[in-house]
């Protein structure tokens, strides 16, 4: 959003500089925690195994109250609320490499049909026949109850005349006096006097369609040639595969954030990689860091290639900012140039809609994943439910809550699920 906003005001530079301002003390803070990391051994004390617990607890109750807070922004009708629905739900019941992408490819599709009247047009449908048969229903009591009524109370014809009579007489009376009221009402030739003046404010940098479309196809061309190269190759380096696996979540990664989560444990440590405890402990730690949460790949990365190649951790960690952070940047500014075209498109307007609301919903699937290996101990290494004790459920919760209803900030969230942790080893271990 910050490059975003400069890009408009300022122009391609500056909203260059303002990104690395913003993105660069968090990314170098994540390499010093990767080397960091890299140096600790396979076995931990059981004081850091509690305090890593509660960090991780704390963690999932941040990030389900980012998914909460995303939903709340995504979902705008019906169909955005299915799509959070099943792209959470779908996102747990299943993991693939290429599973995620058509599930938001998926998303976007589905609000493009509703959006342009199939969908809508069938609700309407079976809510008028609903309708019909429910006023029929009603209409056919009502002359069953007057008739009723009629039978039993019998009334005088002249009576009746009467009556009608003076209802006409009424209403009569009722619209002279509204149209006497509508010719008295005064007119103020002054009402458009006190208009207020129309703010004036600076002119957007427009990039021209052309340079957006430009910048837009070069980047497919990179992208298409990575991902032929990553599945033609027989054994490609590392550095390679974890540059394209990091470049694909960076593509097709909508909201930002937490979004990333599940595509990064997907692309990274299901490759072997990154280990899960060391996956949950950069994660804990990333959300104390100042900066967007992408830098956790500049951490991913020093951990991916300084251990089994022998490559330069600074070069894993120039590999992860790089193939995160450059497919955003390079969209966004190509999509600057086309967008006055594409929105006037519903579909294309539609279309992200869909994608992005199904995105929100894998925040819950990454919340799912997490909650499933949270709990670390001498005995479960690669993780294990939280839900085993009570107690991390309540580290959990107390996250969600503070943040929720509180105002805690992540930071203080992250440090409250460590103490937690640590004194529920101080209880244990008496």
């Amino acid at each position: 959003m910050l490059y975003a906003i400069n890009l408009i005001r300022g122009g391609f530079w500056v909203g260059l500089l303002s990104f690395f301002i913003w993105s660069l003390p968090g990314a170098i803070g994540a390499y010093g925690l990767g080397i960091g990391v890299s140096r600790i051994g396979d076995t931990l004390p059981n004081p850091v195994y509690a305090l890593l617990s509660g960090l991780n607890g704390a963690t999932v109750g941040i990030i389900a109250l980012a998914a909460v807070q995303l939903s709340d922004k995504a979902i705008t009708d019906r169909i955005t609320m299915v799509l959070v629905f099943l792209g959470g739900t779908a996102g747990m019941l299943y993991t693939a490499l290429w599973y995620y992408p058509v599930l938001m490819f998926s998303g976007g599709c589905a609000t493009v049909i509703w959006d342009l009247g199939s969908g809508q047009r069938a609700l309407r449908v079976v809510k008028a026949k609903v309708s019909r048969r429910k006023h029929a229903h009603m209409d056919g009591d009502e002359e069953q109850r007057q008739a009723i009524e009629l039978h039993s109370n019998p009334q005088p014809e002249a009576e009746r005349n009467t009556n009608d009579s003076n209802v006409a007489i009424r209403r009569g009376a009722s619209s002279a006096t509204e149209h006497d009221t509508r010719d008295n009402k005064p007119v103020h030739d002054d009402q458009s006097v006190n208009e207020p003046q129309a703010r004036t404010t600076p002119q957007p940098r427009a990039i021209p369609w052309k340079v957006g479309v430009t910048v837009i196809g070069c980047f497919f061309v990179t992208f298409i040639t990575t991902m032929t190269l990553r599945g033609t190759l027989d054994s490609p380096p590392r550095g390679f595969r974890l540059f394209a696996n990091l470049y694909l979540a960076g593509t097709i990664i909508f909201g930002g954030g937490p979004v990333v989560i599940p595509l990064l444990r997907e692309y990274v440590v299901a490759e072997g990689w990154v280990s899960s405890r060391d996956f949950l402990l950069g994660l804990a730690i990333i959300q104390a860091f100042p900066g967007p949460n992408f830098n956790f790949a500049v951490y991913l990365g020093t951990l991916a290639v300084g251990r089994p190649d022998r490559l330069n951790p600074a070069a894993g960690a120039a590999i992860g900012f790089v193939s995160i952070f450059a497919p955003g940047l390079i969209l966004h500014t190509g999509t600057m140039g086309v967008w006055d075209v594409l929105r006037r498109y519903r579909w294309a307007t539609s279309a992200i809609r869909g994608i992005n609301a199904t995105a929100v919903g894998l925040i819950y699937t990454a919340v799912y994943r997490l909650w499933e290996i949270g709990y670390v101990g001498a005995d479960f290494k690669s993780g294990s439910p939280l839900g085993g004790d009570p107690w991390w459920v309540v580290v959990t919760a107390t996250s969600f809550v503070g943040g929720r209803w509180f105002g805690v900030s992540a930071p203080v969230a992250i440090l409250l699920g460590g103490v937690m942790g640590m004194v529920w080893y101080g209880i244990v271990s008496d």
